[in-house]
């Protein structure tokens, strides 16, 4: 039984739940990495190693979703992201797993390896995959969607929001951090004093955070700002927690109901660049730290800027006292071998430059000489 449900078994009658990924993921003490940057207790959580498909933070979302997918005896799911999204690819592989058609609307995003082979995988599993110039196109073409697929298979797609942070995708992070206690209760780790994670469409944070309180720990999440500040911030991320905390205490009258303003949120905003997805140098010296002391891959649009910022506040605070314990939410699971005979010219029109046009230059695929 998840430990959400061992806490509050009135959950499990109110919210279908399908069994997709391998939890708990291992917590690892970093010890080379820690004696780099002045922490002697320094964790990480590998969420990256929470599927056999496909690893990272959307599988733990996607158990919800998909059960409410069932729920709705849904045929088709339907979600949006940028050309590379890992939420998009994610719900494809475990939708395709539960018998279900996944439609996937994307935006433009700067060039990299991994966009390539997210499309690529996205097209190997059968995804449904459409691209839009802006806001406006994908507004209209998600309207022309829904409608054709409900003509075409009798019913509307389930829609699902960017990076799953529905309330019903949260609730999985509310989950991890019950999950995180007992393993702290287990002796795996201390108690930790601090959890960086990255923030994006904000549900991961947000569950960690209303998770955490409602377990009785007092451990702070620091968010680390990746997206677009329009898309993440103090006031939306309160407004999200509240939403989230209500919605379980609906469910269910004994989890506790808190009242979150944007002092709880300790978003940080440094780190995220000039733009969504494009790499900076700070996220990829983080990249390359971990790998070389850990043999831990990260990548630079999500993970690797939530490390840069761990890695600076440790070495400024020198707070070799404090638990910090770096979530990975990347997924590590290597399908380079699946999609080695997929040509993107199978893809629409509009995706092809990604495979005719350089990577950028932070990019390890970067060749420095074209």
């Amino acid at each position: 039984m998840l430990p959400l449900f061992r806490n509050y078994p009135a959950l499990k009658e109110k919210l279908p739940h399908v069994p997709l990924g391998k939890f708990p993921t291992p917590v690892q003490k970093l010890e080379r990495l820690g004696e780099k940057i002045g922490s002697d207790r320094l964790f990480i959580k590998r969420d990256d190693l929470s599927g056999e498909l496909y690893g990272g933070n959307k599988v733990r979302k996607l158990e919800f979703i998909l059960g409410q997918a069932r729920e709705e005896r849904a045929v088709e799911v339907l979600t949006f992201g940028f050309a590379g999204s890992n939420h998009a690819l994610a719900t494809a592989i475990y939708a395709k797993e539960v018998g279900l058609r996944s439609i996937s609307m994307f935006l433009s995003q700067p060039n990299a390896e991994y966009v390539r082979r997210n499309l690529l995988m996205g097209s190997r599993v059968g995804a449904e995959l459409h691209y839009y110039r802006n806001m406006f196109f994908i507004f209209w073409g998600t309207l022309f969607e829904l409608v054709k697929h409900r003509f075409s298979s009798g019913r509307f797609p389930m829609v699902v929001p960017p990076g799953g942070s529905s309330s019903r995708g949260i609730i999985g992070f509310v989950n991890a951090a019950f999950e995180l206690k007992e393993q702290v209760e287990a002796g795996k780790l201390p108690e930790p004093d601090l959890i960086y994670v990255a923030l994006g469409t904000m549900g991961t944070a947000v569950g960690l955070v209303l998770g955490l309180k409602a377990a009785g720990l007092k451990t702070r999440v620091i968010p680390v700002r990746v997206v677009d500040r329009k898309y993440a911030d103090a006031r939306n991320m309160a407004r999200l927690l509240n939403k989230v905390n209500g919605y379980l205490s609906g469910q269910d009258h004994s989890f506790p109901r808190f009242k979150f303003s944007e002092a709880d949120t300790g978003i940080r905003h440094d780190y995220f660049g000039d733009d969504y997805a494009l790499f900076t140098p700070a996220g990829m010296e983080a990249v390359v730290l971990m790998e070389e002391c850990e043999g831990i891959k990260l990548e630079g649009t999500y993970t690797g800027k939530a490390l840069a910022c761990l890695m600076e506040e440790t070495r400024k605070n020198r707070g070799r006292d404090q638990v910090i314990l770096f979530w990975n939410t990347y997924n590590s699971r290597d399908y380079s071998p699946l999609i080695s005979g997929v040509d993107y010219h199978c893809l629409p029109r509009g995706f092809h430059r990604y495979f005719e046009e350089e990577v950028q230059p932070l990019d390890p695929g970067y060749k420095k000489d074209i």
